[in-house]
């Protein structure tokens, strides 16, 4: 190879490629809201506001942080009577935000949770149901470990972990600040 060229090359710059970003919405939040809760008649827009001390407490007692000063969550009746709450939150997956919805009863347990958008390129397993079922009767006091309490799913690691931490932070969530709300 002619010296000139190789030393032309040296200079040009390097091209970086880079795997597009991949994003699917599979449900709005009246569809979530209707999968979660089809027996509701009203749902009641209650977001909580979080001062900074809220989310300490959450923070020591759910294990991971709330980055959220606003928390989206709905009172949910059925003929006017309370059935629980939904809420409607984000976690990092690897890289990219996880928007799910979590529906807790009045007592504080789940009953179920989906996945409204997936941002990730990797890891959209956690949509399925088998996964997101083994969160329906977890409460706030329940143990939620990776690999012993919730399977892992190989290859979403991190979505996996990262949903798991945030049900239990909404279900403390629902301890500290919707249940004494009812």
């Amino acid at each position: 190879m002619d010296k000139h060229l190789i030393n032309s090359l040296w200079f040009m710059p390097l091209t970086v490629i880079a795997s597009p970003a991949f994003a699917v919405d599979y449900f709005s939040i009246e569809e979530a809201q209707q999968l979660l809760y089809p027996d509701a008649t009203a749902f009641t827009a209650a977001n909580l506001s979080l001062t900074d001390e809220h989310k300490s407490t959450i923070k020591s007692l759910a294990g991971t942080r709330q980055r959220q000063n606003e928390q989206p969550v709905w009172r949910v009746e059925k003929d006017g009577e309370l059935q629980g709450w939904f809420i409607i939150d984000d976690v990092v997956g690897k890289h990219e935000y996880i928007t799910y919805a979590t529906a807790i009863d009045q007592q504080g347990n789940v009953l179920g949770m989906e996945i409204l958008s997936y941002r990730e390129t990797h890891g959209g397993e956690v949509r399925r149901e088998s996964w997101r079922e083994q969160f329906v009767g977890k409460t706030a006091g329940d143990t939620f470990k990776l690999d012993e309490d919730i399977q892992n799913i190989s290859g979403a690691t991190l979505s996996c972990r990262n949903l798991t931490d945030g049900v239990k932070r909404l279900l403390v969530i629902h301890e500290q600040f919707l249940r004494p709300a009812q």
